[in-house]
């Protein structure tokens, strides 16, 4: 039998490569961004054409790179930050692995110029799939220029998979926005299609985020400082009364590098404990500084998964941190035993002299008599003249016995008549539209809804049953092109920051169908004239804000559409909550509605919004 075993072409090596470190244009502006700051450079420029499928660009003032140096960064494994085994424990910078640029390379045409700052010419080459096609001198700035062409121009399945440019567009903006917060000494910009998104100077932490989330943030944060032996932590978390309902706001960086820990997030979140609702999730932005030797940080392709030497001692002096800093500030209820404000009275000044205060009396007022003047002139009574005893007399308590049992009765007999008239409209058959006999249903724990078949009983998940409702109804509206809108009295001012914006243009058209009259009014701010007549009980700003979470935080996880999507996010935020009493209108229209739905059983996300029990289980339980 001849051998099958055979060494890849370096070609198709660094293209698997490619699959591990390059899953989307974003995973590309990660690696180049963090390569400029590891270049030492102040000032970077992101430039992005058709959310990167066309062209990602980044420009740098670093330190630039030599002719050879240029070339060999295009190798698989070469890298200038390790020389040994042990470097990977001691690691102060971002990319390491020297596969990045050789894996961009294997699926994009690369476009690079670089000089060092002492030089006079730098270097310029245009490598296409591995292949170097040009390397030549060339007049350019200090720095680096890496222009990325075309991506997987060479693998069409992977660039098919692709996402909208909306969507890709935010995935790339959460991946500048991390490497910006972290390094807020350094200038950032990004412009999209020609349009400057961002363009944010150095300064410090609490700028950079007002930068990146909007003036608004300015009075939401709350300082977060601690130094210990074992970390040093430093950054922001948001006020109990912004948490939000969906996340996107936490930030985690050690060694100002963004990583993700469900571990860590617990810590914070249980600081917040009793200041917000469990189903809220706080915002947070914090650095912590640790030993590189106590972590592991080449776990994971991305390096977004770390390892610490000492998880529950981290997470103790975070939660303790976090709780400290909302204690300060007043924002977490605290007791001081140690003061006692009744004694809190200011010093006296020097050679001050202190009068006790006067007061002017009258000594001769008596307040009797211009009561009895004024009762004698008006003709009332006094207190112990003869007319109170006339004008008010003593209920006549002879018969108080007949009198009980006359009101006693009557209590009853309401009683009876409440009891009865709930049963009757609880319990009265009915056919339902599918021909089915479905009696009156009522809410239980206002959250479900009960109700009764001949087979047994339903339950139904009332904010789940109304998602359903309201997600086939928007489709309808979606596939018909037109929709409903109430006008606002007053257009609303709304501000976003740039990925929201982003988000916001992109979903105009299905907006402008639902029913919204939606009008940019700047590059953060949009103007609401409308919003869909099912919608108008809502709170204009609350309703976009839930909505573009709902999406952003929905988006990949659902097998949908763009219109699907959001006609998802819009039902989610206009569903009837749990926790909200119904009528039995209100209750028996929601069963109609949702037994008139092509699938009336699921969610969307496949979660059933009806259990059924029947009558031979209910049996068994008391069996």
């Amino acid at each position: 039998m001849s051998d099958i075993i055979s060494l890849l072409p370096d070609a198709i090596a660094n293209q698997i490569a490619a699959g591990e470190v390059v899953q989307r244009p974003a995973s590309v502006v990660k690696e180049l961004l963090e390569n400029a700051v590891d270049a030492g450079a102040t000032s970077i420029k992101l430039i992005v054409k058709d959310a990167g499928k066309t062209l990602i660009q980044v420009i740098d003032n670093g330190c630039g790179m030599s002719e050879t140096d240029a070339r060999m960064s295009f190798e698989r494994h070469a890298t200038s930050k390790i020389k040994k085994a042990d470097d990977l424990f001691a690691l102060h910078t971002k990319g390491f692995r020297g596969e990045a640029l050789a894996s961009i390379a294997a699926i994009a045409h690369v476009e690079l110029k670089t000089k060092m700052h002492t030089n006079e010419l730098g270097t310029k080459m245009v490598v296409e799939g591995t292949a170097v096609k040009q390397q030549e001198p060339c007049m350019c700035a200090n720095g680096s220029s890496f222009a990325i062409k075309n991506l997987f121009y060479n693998v069409p399945p992977r660039r098919q998979f692709l996402k909208s440019e909306q969507v890709e567009m935010k995935h790339i903006i959460d991946e500048f926005q991390r490497v910006a917060i972290a390094h807020p000494d350094l200038q950032f910009t990004l412009e999209h299609n020609q349009n400057e998104i961002y363009n944010m100077p150095s300064g410090n932490l609490k700028q950079r985020l007002v930068h990146i989330f909007g003036k608004k943030f300015d009075q939401r944060l709350v300082p977060v400082s601690e130094k210990t032996d074992v970390v040093q932590m430093e950054g922001f978390v948001g006020k109990p009364e912004f948490a939000k309902k969906t996340r996107g706001e936490q930030f985690f960086f050690v060694n100002n590098r963004f990583i993700k820990s469900s571990y860590l997030n617990h810590a914070v979140s249980a600081a917040f404990e009793e200041l917000i609702d469990s189903r809220q999730h706080p915002s947070y932005f914090l650095n912590l500084e640790l030993d590189p030797a106590t972590i592991d940080i080449n776990i994971h392709p991305t390096k977004t998964e770390i390892k610490f030497k000492d998880e529950r001692v981290l997470y103790a002096i975070l939660k303790s941190a976090v709780k400290q800093s909302l204690g300060k500030f007043n924002i977490a209820p605290s007791l001081d035993f140690e003061q006692e404000n009744a004694f809190n009275i200011p010093l006296p000044k020097k050679n001050q002299e202190y009068r006790p205060p006067s007061l002017n009396i009258n000594p001769n007022y008596n307040p009797f008599e211009v009561e009895k003047s004024q009762s004698g002139s008006n003709g009332n009574t006094n207190l112990g003249g003869s007319n109170f005893e006339n004008h008010y007399q003593k209920p006549d308590t002879s018969n108080w016995e007949d009198l009980y049992a006359i009101n006693t009765s009557q209590q009853n007999e309401e009683q009876e008549e409440t009891q009865q008239t709930v049963i009757s409209s609880n319990w009265n058959d009915e056919n339902d539209k599918t021909g089915a006999t479905v009696q009156k249903a009522f809410q239980w724990q206002n959250g479900f809804i009960v109700t009764k078949t001949k087979s047994g009983l339903l339950l139904i998940d009332q904010q789940r049953a109304h998602e359903r409702v309201l997600f086939e109804h928007y489709i309808q509206q979606l596939a018909q092109h037109k929709s409903a809108s109430q006008q606002l009295l007053f257009p609303e001012t709304i501000v976003l920051n740039a990925a929201d914006m982003e988000l916001m243009v992109g979903l105009t058209k299905e907006l402008h169908e639902l029913g919204f009259e939606i009008e940019q009014m700047d590059k953060d701010k949009i103007a609401v004239n409308g919003v869909p007549a099912d919608a108008a009980d809502h709170d204009t700003s609350l309703l976009i804000e839930t909505l573009l979470e709902q999406f952003k935080n929905n988006v990949g996880q659902l097998s949908l559409g763009k219109k699907e999507q959001v006609a998802y996010a819009l039902s989610r935020s206009t569903s009837i909550k749990r926790n909200k009493t119904l009528s039995d209108e209100e209750i028996t229209s929601l069963i109609d509605q949702l037994f008139a739905c092509e699938n009336p059983y699921h969610t969307c996300k496949g979660k059933p919004t009806i259990v059924t029990f029947t009558l031979d289980e209910v049996q068994k339980r008391f069996s």
